[in-house]
């Protein structure tokens, strides 16, 4: 049973979000401040973490910002329509989706299985030999999911792995947003969404930029992005 770890101050709706979570097949733990949050990670982790925003104490963004110090465990937030900006900072910080609130538990458990189902190979292929993607100083195993930057291993959280295996095994063409939303995330690009372009740009930023100062990842504008071969 998948473990998951509710972070959430609101305790109606963690007792709704556990029960339908428990009877969909999850192993749940529920707290509800971001201090917890914290301590019930370190005690006994958890497969993925849905983690609310707007919190009294240690907020959401300050509690992802610690999980990010400690563990690379799945994160979706649970964010108020309105709170964009919020939503950019925590992906900025290594969240792996955000789901708006109101929102229904399936809703949210269909965004955990989509995620854990994308981590899942990891465990289920740690013993094969997988050469994997080679494109440039960039190698990724889609089945190990391990990727390696000049020959060492980078630092990724699962929706960034995902994206940048989509993009490695496409070098040279264009992905579109469309395409790369539902491979990272597990669901449709819907409009105003930014969550493709926020880890993109934090990408960018771990594999730096070419020696004639491009990018890795281009932006081609109106379709997608694209990862040059050289």
């Amino acid at each position: 049973m998948p473990k998951v770890l509710l972070i959430d101050d609101d305790v109606d709706l963690c007792a709704l979000l556990a029960d339908y979570l428990q009877n969909d097949g999850f192993d749940v733990t529920a707290v509800h401040d971001g201090a917890s949050g914290i301590a019930a990670l370190k005690a006994s982790g958890a497969d993925i973490t849905v983690l609310d925003v707007m919190m009294p104490g240690m907020g959401g963004i300050e509690t992802l910002r610690k999980i990010r110090e400690m563990s690379r465990v799945p994160v979706v937030m649970l964010s108020a329509r309105g709170d964009g900006m919020d939503r950019i900072v925590g992906l900025e910080l290594g969240a792996d989706d955000y789901v708006p609130k109101p929102c229904t538990a399936r809703e949210i458990a269909a965004r955990l299985r989509a995620i854990l189902r994308r981590v899942s190979g990891q465990q289920e292929s740690v013993e094969k030999s997988v050469t994997g993607t080679v494109v440039g100083p960039l190698r990724i195993s889609s089945e190990l999911r391990r990727a390696e930057w000049h020959g060492v291993p980078l630092d990724l959280t699962s929706a960034e792995f995902n994206l940048l295996d989509a993009l490695a095994k496409k070098a040279g063409q264009v992905v579109s947003k469309q395409t790369l939303s539902q491979h990272a995330l597990g669901r449709p690009l819907e409009r105003f969404d930014r969550s493709v372009d926020v880890h993109v740009s934090n990408i960018r930023q771990k594999l730096g930029v070419q020696p004639d100062g491009r990018s890795w990842i281009q932006t081609v504008r109106g379709m997608g992005y694209q990862f040059l071969k050289a």
